[in-house]
């Protein structure tokens, strides 16, 4: 059974920043000494003791929103791969989605994809269940002990993953007894924009019209749509990558614990817009497209407003290959998992929100949302997921440091100031200051149901 003392952490969990040590015992959080005095004589010498004066201990992060891209995409992104990059990000949990090959929307499909994680990642995990125009039945067999939602495309997507008949969106509400996440996008919307900007500039368009016809209206129709049907049908509703300060309109001010709409917040949605298509092109493709400043700053403060509710990355990568191309060739998303936290981190010291804030959205409120069982607090009794921190110097992100399999990333020359130095999953020390563990300690990710 492994064991640890980390000594002297500056901890930031639930709503407080103070001094503390931690003891690991097995899997889980075994002590929590808030000073020194309280440690029992001798413990130092009877466990191994990280001397941790000067760095900040979080909860591990719950990036409730990736594409790790296996089965069938492996040659951008893998889970040993990109469960690597979580664990540098101080990330100890991942949700992934279900636009892989075969795309995740049976239950032979998803039980495939929990193998191949238990053989290969680093990282706990969970695997969504897609939602497609006559899967319902399939959807009502799942044990949702184990899936953290349903994913539903009401927006475009690949295959047959785009739900766009009525009569099966209405079942969908009505029938699940799951929380429902869903990318909203009006499809309408988009169509028609498309066509006008093509008829008025061409079909060749550069990356910058990409917010010009994915704009904030095909957010805002599609976004209320679901809100409309699940306020009808009294569902459980998420709402992935909220991107426009029109839909903040849609969400309530209240205690998690109270809603049943629930939103997302996605990093690069409140790092980047729209200036920034000029210098970067397709590397901040994504869907939805970032957008203006003032949707920009309007997330942020509704990160602090709690109308958003957690912070995710949609990590996504493509190879640099698949980047290329005008606005509709190039492929949509990015790799952000490894970043996400040190970017949040940052806003944090730019005043945009606390740290106990930023604790809270990629921490906390994953594990209350998605009723995660014994994660996403420093806890006595809990999994020891924690991430060691430590805060410097300006350093610029390099693409020497990148980790995820396509090997480049948007955020590479921003200014950071904070380095993840060291990530525990399940109490084992699973990454230290650019070096993984052999061994595998991580595990499937239950739910509260």
């Amino acid at each position: 059974m492994q064991k640890c003392l980390i000594q002297n952490a500056t901890l930031v969990n639930e709503g407080k920043v103070f001094k503390a040590s931690v003891l690991i015992e097995g899997e889980h959080i075994s002590r929590i000494f808030t000073d020194e005095a309280s440690i029992p004589r001798g413990i130092s010498e009877q466990y191994p003791c990280i001397q941790a004066e000067g760095y900040y201990l979080f909860p591990g992060a719950i990036d409730s929103h990736v594409h790790f891209r296996e089965p069938g995409l492996t040659h951008k992104a893998d889970m040993l791969s990109e469960s690597r990059a979580a664990l540098a990000g101080g990330v100890t949990s991942f949700f992934d989605m279900p636009n892989t090959k075969p795309q995740t929307t049976s239950l032979s499909a998803w039980e495939q994809k929990t193998v191949l994680a238990g053989e290969h990642s680093m990282a706990n995990y969970a695997f969504y269940l897609g939602a497609t125009n006559n899967n319902l039945s399939e959807l009502l067999k799942a044990d949702y002990r184990r899936i953290p939602a349903v994913k539903l495309f009401m927006g475009a997507s690949t295959g047959n993953m785009l739900v766009d008949e009525s009569s099966a969106i209405s079942e969908l509400f009505s029938g699940l007894p799951a929380l429902i996440a869903i990318h909203a996008e009006s499809e309408s919307v988009i169509k028609k924009n498309k066509e006008r900007y093509v008829a008025k500039a061409g079909s060749e368009l550069p990356v910058s019209y990409h917010s010009l016809i994915r704009d904030a209206e095909a957010c805002y129709q599609s976004s209320a749509q679901a809100v409309e049907l699940a306020t009808k049908y009294d569902s459980r509703l998420h709402i992935l990558h909220h991107s426009t300060e029109r839909e903040l309109s849609l969400l309530q001010n209240k205690e998690l614990e109270e809603k049943k709409i629930t939103a997302e917040v996605c990093v690069h949605h409140m790092w980047f817009d729209d200036r920034n298509y000029d210098r970067l092109g397709a590397a901040i493709k994504w869907n939805p497209s970032v957008k203006s400043e003032a949707d920009k700053l309007a997330l942020r403060m509704a990160i602090n407003s709690n109308l958003i509710d957690v912070v995710s990355t949609d990590h996504s990568p493509h190879l640099w290959s698949e980047k290329e191309g005008n606005c509709f060739k190039a492929a949509s998303g990015a790799p952000s998992v490894q970043f996400g936290l040190v970017l949040m981190l940052e806003l944090s010291a730019q005043g945009a929100f606390s740290l106990s804030t930023v604790v809270e959205k990629m921490c906390h409120a994953p594990a209350r949302l998605f009723r995660i069982a014994k994660r996403g607090f420093i806890r006595e009794g809990y999994y020891a997921d924690l991430v060691l921190l430590k805060p410097g110097a300006a350093r610029k992100i390099s693409k020497e440091e990148i980790i995820s399999k396509c090997g480049w990333s948007p955020y590479e020359g921003e200014d950071v100031h904070w380095r993840v130095d060291k990530t525990f999953v399940n109490g084992s020390l699973a990454y230290d200051r650019g070096h993984f563990a052999q061994e595998k300690a991580a595990m499937a990710v239950e739910f509260i149901v």
